[in-house]
């Protein structure tokens, strides 16, 4: 089978040839922006290594010797996953490379803005020593923490707040709570409710038409003036305009994004400028041990596809 990158901007790619070297693959690393550069350069490929590349039902229909794409990282934002199953494609994830990265930027984020970290230290490196700035921060065992998304990095997040003494409730429309995972030990909301009842609340759900503009003016009313957001999944599940809005009048103590729907993040956002909005670039995901791991587990997919192995991680189901 020919096995190409379509697009990475990793400083190299070394961990994969060399798994691919031992597989006796040859995999060229191409430079696939668009759609059009996609149909041109992936004629004849059977496996597709991708990052970014748009893969829509036009490049699909127009690529007929494709069998798998496989995605670096959990989101899949830029596969059309139907258009995919149509086509007979099996579109692959690595849906567990930077769970406890992702769950402890989360983390670092939320404390960071209840204990008021960022303005402090910008307070005291100008010259002002008062703790009174901070005023008021509360003690987190009295704090509840509302987790809306009950996967892999949700659980691991959830479990870490309540270690630090946070009550914790969640929300997933998709998750039964069960024991094996502890999220028994979870009281579960509907998401309106989750919204009111919560002091930080942290979003952990891919971005789906569902999901769109989850948090949108209407949520971030239920919630309370004192409350924090945390988003380390996908940007588009803010609605940034709304948010921009509802800091800058006090009706939300704080946020904290790791992801943004444009990134890297336009000089005209609305979120410029708000200093209890800490922004980050994508990071939470990076460890250099998560990003080994990515490495070395899209590689192997990649194998085990091209060898007639069951893949470990399929996103899509494909017809019978």
């Amino acid at each position: 089978m020919k096995i190409v990158f379509t697009d990475l901007d990793h400083a190299n790619y070394d961990v994969e040839t060399e798994i691919f070297k031992r597989a006796g693959f040859d995999v060229p690393l191409l430079e696939c922006q668009s759609e059009d550069a996609l149909i041109e350069q992936l004629q004849g490929v059977d496996i597709a290594l991708n990052q970014y590349a748009p893969f829509t039902r036009r490049v699909f229909e127009a690529l007929p010797d494709l069998k798998q794409i496989v995605r670096y990282g959990v989101g899949v934002n830029n596969v059309d996953l139907e258009a995919a199953s149509a086509a007979g494609v099996q579109v692959c994830n690595v849906p567990d490379y930077g769970m406890h990265e992702v769950s402890d930027h989360a983390l670092a984020l939320s404390l960071a803005l209840i204990r008021k970290l960022v303005p402090m230290n910008a307070g005291c490196q100008a010259g002002r020593w008062e703790y009174a700035d901070a005023m008021p921060i509360r003690r987190q065992t009295r704090m509840t923490a509302g987790v809306v998304g009950l996967g892999r990095i949700g659980r691991l997040y959830a479990r870490k707040m309540a270690a630090l003494g946070f009550n914790v409730i969640a929300h997933d429309r998709y998750h039964q709570p069960n024991a094996e995972d502890g999220t028994d030990q979870l009281r579960c909301l509907e998401l309106d409710e989750l919204f009111r009842e919560a002091d930080v609340i942290g979003l952990f759900c891919p971005l789906t038409e569902e999901t769109r503009h989850l948090v949108d003016a209407a949520a971030l009313e239920r919630m309370k003036d004192s409350a924090y957001l945390i988003n380390t999944s996908r940007g588009g599940i803010i609605d940034e305009t709304a948010l921009a809005q509802a800091l800058k009048e006090g009706r939300l103590a704080g946020a904290a994004l790791d992801t943004t729907e444009q990134e890297p993040l336009p000089a005209d956002s609305p979120l410029r400028g708000i200093d209890n909005c800490l922004i980050t670039p994508h990071m939470a995901w990076y460890s250099e041990d998560a990003a080994q791991e990515l490495k070395r587990k899209v590689a192997e997919e990649a194998v085990r596809f091209a060898s007639g192995e069951r893949v470990l991680w399929p996103v899509n189901r494909l017809p019978a």
